[in-house]
C-alpha cells in the first residue's frame, strides 16, 4: 500500500531531500508533495497567472489565493502530514500547513525541536504524533507496515 506524504515546514533548506531519501533507504512506500519550494515562482504566481498587480498588498494577495488552492488541493489528496519546525526561519507557513492538516483530519506528524515545546504545546497536543527527528517521524510512519 503506497501513501502519499505531505510534507509541510520552511523551504529554505533541504530537509525535504533527506527525509525522502532516509524513506528510500528504509524502502518505505511513500510518495511525497508539498508546498512550493521555487520561492520565487511561489511569490511571482499571482502575477503569472493574473497579470500585473497594482501594489504588492495585492500581488502577495494573489499569489496566497494560488498557493493555497495549491496547498489545499494537495494536502486534501495526502494520507499523512509531516510538519517540520524548525529553529532557523519564522514558522508562520508551517504552523498555517499544520491546522490545516488537522482541521481536515488528516493524520499528522509535528516534528519540532526540544526548545520548541513549550511554544508548539498546543499545536502538539492536536497533532497525533510529536517527535524530534525525521528518523523517528519515518519510524511513526514504517510501524504502519508492521
Amino acid at each position: 500500500m503506497r501513501l502519499t506524504v505531505y510534507l509541510a515546514g520552511q523551504i529554505h533548506d533541504n530537509w525535504r531531500e533527506e527525509i525522502k531519501e532516509k524513506a528510500k533507504k528504509l524502502d518505505l512506500p511513500l510518495d511525497f508533495v508539498g508546498p512550493q519550494e521555487n520561492h520565487e515562482l511561489s511569490d511571482q504566481i499571482g502575477e503569472q497567472i493574473l497579470g500585473k498587480q497594482p501594489s504588492a498588498y495585492y500581488r502577495d494577495d494573489a499569489a496566497s489565493d494560488i498557493n493555497n488552492f495549491r496547498t489545499e488541493v494537495l494536502m486534501k489528496k495526502a494520507d499523512i502530514v509531516i510538519a517540520l519546525f524548525g529553529e532557523s526561519y519564522k514558522q508562520w507557513n508551517t504552523a498555517m500547513d499544520t491546522t490545516t492538516a488537522i482541521t481536515l483530519q488528516k493524520p499528522t506528524i509535528i516534528i519540532r525541536p526540544e526548545s520548541l515545546i513549550h511554544p508548539l504545546k498546543e499545536l502538539s497536543n492536536k497533532a497525533n504524533v510529536t517527535v524530534e527527528t525525521l528518523d523517528q517521524a519515518l519510524n511513526v510512519i514504517q510501524y504502519i507496515y508492521k
